[in-house]
């Protein structure tokens, strides 16, 4: 059972800087799709930045493209999110997904294509 731990939220000002953290343990499989998907007050949860760990392959969406850079660590235990120059409409609570895959992630943006979740860790960014 994959079991997945995020961390490193808190609140920035617009314009700041963080980097969320989550722990992956449990796997079973030798690759996945590994994902930061957020959902605000209101609003459905939406896939940020995925990255694939076969081949490091990552894809983001359009509204943090040039801003945020999903990765992750050498012994692929840890993904994070580095978030730059962030904006107030990136507040929201911010999870960890994983799904294991033998092929490429690009079709795996949506809620959906994820059966393992983190608890969520919030990010709230002020104007």
């Amino acid at each position: 059972q994959v079991q997945l731990v995020e961390s490193g939220g808190g609140s920035v000002q617009a314009g700041g800087s963080l980097r969320l953290s989550c722990a992956a343990s449990g796997y079973t499989f030798s690759r996945y799709c590994m994902g930061w998907f957020r959902q605000a007050p209101g609003k459905e949860r939406e896939g940020v930045a995925i990255i694939y760990t076969g081949s490091g392959s990552t894809y983001s969406t359009n509204s943090v493209k040039g801003r945020f850079t999903i990765s992750q660590d050498n012994a692929k235990t840890t993904l994070y999110l580095q978030m730059n120059s962030l904006k107030p409409e990136d507040t929201a609570m911010y999870y960890c997904a994983a799904e294991p895959s033998g092929r490429d992630c690009y079709a795996k943006m949506t809620t959906l294509s994820y059966n393992y979740w983190g608890q969520g860790t919030q990010v709230t960014v002020s104007s």
